[in-house]
């Protein structure tokens, strides 16, 4: 695709002086234009900021729908240029004076979130993400240079350290970074609802959320079975780390684990029987979802009040949890599994994510946007 939008000499000029300097980035000019280069301003390093050249960035599906304006009705509109990427993996090129868990050259992480106004209730109680105020990593208020903040599709980016994460050095770069969204929207309700050695866990849907799942509950200790409408995922779900795998469509299959599960993570964004799986809990189990359908999903009350069961969502967690999950997944081995492309095959990827071809994650080796 051709260059959507460079800057011209004149801004460049501008931007590298008192309104920071230019990046290249690959960026939708409107909803159905698909992704190509173009370049934008990021903000000179203050004295708390990290910047970070980017390495890897994960592509999530939320990325698809943000650059196709598909979250306006829910309150998201897209704004245009945008910059996708929430998954970012990378090293440390400069700090500001007054930073000290950063040192150029260290391995750093970025994920969905790069600011928040740090005085709620929910960022004193370290749950960022549930702050009211909170800046998303691209298509929120950029309080700094004005626009909107712009991602992780792009060769650098600039952060206040305490939303800078440490990434495990002993993992693969690739499959880290799509830790930083599906890692951490997985762990954080595992941890949540106390997951641990000899609890029933369910996870229904084995794509790039649901493959994370099963992963994290098999090393927090936890019995794992994974609910899949397909016969031909069980093979990769028992490799994964799956205990067992249940035809979802298969009534009798269902049928033998009712009433027996501790916890169920819902990872399926398609409209989908909730209640098939509330009927699975045991006596206050619960079932988060973090798969988000379009249209509400009927829950039947008396399958929840019954057995105390409880039904509930999660998204991301805060950055403590978070630096958590990495280290976790540091010390357990744990990436996502990814399937590594250049910059210049996003919208190709787009089109494989709606047809669901890929296992599990794509993620982006950001040197190809260097090539250009």
């Amino acid at each position: 695709m051709a260059n959507i939008g460079d800057a011209t000499t004149e801004q460049e000029t501008d931007a590298n002086t008192a309104h920071g300097y230019v990046a290249r980035a690959y960026a939708a000019r409107h909803a159905t234009s698909g992704l190509g280069r173009t370049t934008i301003r990021r903000r000179q390093p203050g004295a708390h900021d990290v910047q970070i050249d980017i390495l890897f960035c994960g592509v999530c599906h939320s990325d698809l729908h943000q650059v196709r304006n598909e979250w306006s009705e829910a309150g998201n509109p897209t704004i245009y240029p945008c910059v996708p990427g929430h998954e970012i993996v990378g090293r440390v090129s400069k700090i500001g004076a007054s930073v000290s868990k950063f040192k150029a050259g260290d391995l750093a992480a970025v994920g969905c979130m790069v600011d928040s106004d740090r005085v709620c209730p929910e960022c004193q109680a370290g749950l960022e993400q549930y702050c009211p105020n909170m800046v998303g990593t691209y298509n929120s208020t950029d309080q700094h240079l004005g626009g909107v903040t712009y991602g992780g599709y792009s060769d650098n980016i600039v952060v206040d350290e305490r939303y800078v994460l440490r990434a495990p050095a002993n993992l693969d770069l690739a499959g880290v970074a799509p830790l930083l969204c599906a890692g951490i929207t997985t762990y954080s309700p595992l941890r949540h609802w106390g997951i641990t050695t000899g609890k029933k866990v369910g996870i229904v849907g084995l794509g790039g959320l649901g493959h994370m799942g099963v992963k994290i509950a098999h090393a927090l200790g936890a019995h794992v079975v994974v609910f899949s409408t397909s016969s031909n995922k069980k093979e990769d779900a028992l490799r994964l780390g799956a205990d067992e795998v249940v035809i979802s469509r298969n009534a009798s299959e269902m049928e033998k684990h009712l009433g027996s599960f501790d916890f169920i993570l819902d990872a399926v964004s398609a409209d989908h029987d909730i209640n098939a799986y509330i009927n699975l809990l045991r006596r206050d189990g619960n079932i988060t979802l973090v798969g988000a359908p379009a249209q509400p999903l009927p829950a039947a009350a008396f399958g929840l009040i019954m057995r105390r069961r409880s039904l509930s969502g999660s998204m991301i967690g805060g950055i403590a949890e978070t630096q958590q999950m990495l280290d976790f997944c540091g010390d357990h081995n744990i990436t996502a599994d990814v399937e590594v492309i250049p910059i210049q095959k996003i919208n190709e990827a787009y089109e494989r994510l709606l047809r669901s071809d890929v296992k599990y994650r794509f993620s982006i080796d950001m040197a190809s946007l260097k090539a250009e």
